[in-house]
């Protein structure tokens, strides 16, 4: 049975991190955690909360060019923001695709980050923005970019006597557009098969953040500029963007299928950034 703790400020965190030796958690919506703790024989022996923490950064916070997420930061909140989805229309519509309303409204944007899943919905499109991921330890504070911020499944460079502070996602210049598309084997709540969030600047290049084909999410590199009104040279495109893709089978597709939707389904995201929509399809 694991012990529970609510620290008050962050420096407490960092001592109940540091007394768990290494098998400590932090609990915030608890969606993913709190079914490890009933399944998992290397549960966390030490829980803790930082709901009361009164020091932490702000859920959201936006400002002239970064829109900063803090630990708290809800799924909800996030896909029900109007700013969120007139600046970062991706990662609004990736937000409200995960799980149910009622996990939404506890599911939190930086345990999507750690919980470090290959089909997780929001990092496709936190990629796409050049997002980074600030950390907080003994040591003091540490950014790196959120594309080095994951080592494998499940595995990720936040120290165990770590705890990520703040996600923050550079507002993009004005001309430039995104969009996420996602594929599911059934309507309703399941996890991603694959998904796809397009960024488009205004010089007409192409970045795509990738979930599902990868053992950790995965960003390619800006395409040349594209000529956006001819379907085959955004084919082409995509083409060679997506040949990072390293895709497995398991039990909700095989590599094959993959590797083929998650060109269908980057065209649809290059497709739908630039016709300014944002959309989001399951």
């Amino acid at each position: 049975m694991a012990t529970y703790c609510r620290p008050r400020t962050v420096s407490e965190v960092l001592a109940a991190l540091a007394n768990a030796e290494g098998r400590g958690r932090i609990l915030v919506g608890g969606t993913d955690l709190l079914v490890h703790l009933r399944k998992d024989p290397f549960a966390p022996t030490v829980v803790v909360d930082i709901k009361s923490v009164n020091d932490l950064p702000p859920a959201v916070e936006i400002d002239d060019d970064v829109v900063r997420f803090g630990p708290t930061a809800r799924m909800a909140e996030i896909s029900g923001d109007p700013f969120i989805a007139g600046h970062l229309p991706a990662l609004g519509a990736s937000a409200r695709v995960v799980g149910s309303i009622a996990i939404r409204n506890r599911a939190t944007l930086v345990g999507n980050i750690c919980n470090a899943s290959p089909a997780a919905d929001t990092v496709p499109a936190l990629f796409v923005y050049g997002s980074t991921v600030t950390l907080t330890g003994p040591g003091g504070e540490r950014t790196l970019p959120l594309v080095e911020f994951f080592v494998g499944p499940g595995q990720t460079r936040c120290g165990p006597d770590e705890i990520v502070i703040r996600i923050d996602v550079p507002i993009p210049d004005r001309g430039h557009r995104s969009a996420f598309q996602r594929l599911t084997r059934r309507r309703g709540v399941d996890l991603a098969t694959v998904s796809v969030a397009a960024g488009v600047d205004a010089d007409a290049r192409i970045v795509l953040g990738l979930g599902c084909v990868g053992p950790t999410p995965l960003v390619t590199d800006a395409s040349p500029p594209v000529d956006l009104t001819d379907p085959a040279a955004i084919e082409g495109a995509v083409e060679e963007l997506v040949s990072i893709a390293t895709p497995i089978s398991d039990v909700r597709a095989a590599r094959d299928y993959r590797e083929a939707m998650v060109r269908v389904l980057a065209v649809r995201a290059v497709q739908s950034a630039t016709a300014a929509s944002g959309g989001v399809s399951s």
